[in-house]
């Protein structure tokens, strides 16, 4: 166990960051999930650029590598381009 208060208050800060990005982190996933599984076309490019700002947040604060944010979004618009 930590002995100093600083130390402590580190402890508590990382385990509040933890979940925090871990909330944002899922949702993005969700949200991508979602979109993949989307049939309708119109709907789908409707939701590509909400998807696509998510991802952009989470590259940003360095939740996620920023080459993953690329290949995420690269795929998605692969992916809508054949529907």
């Amino acid at each position: 166990m930590a002995n100093h208060k600083s130390a402590l208050k580190r402890i508590r800060q990382n385990e509040k960051r933890r979940v925090h990005n871990r909330y944002y982190a899922k949702t993005t996933r969700n949200a991508i999930r979602d979109l993949r599984n989307e049939t309708d076309k119109e709907e789908a490019v409707k939701r590509l650029p909400k998807v696509v700002s998510m991802i952009d947040k989470l590259a940003k604060k360095n939740i996620i590598h920023k080459n993953k944010a690329a290949n995420l979004k690269s795929k998605l618009a692969g992916q809508l381009s054949s529907l």
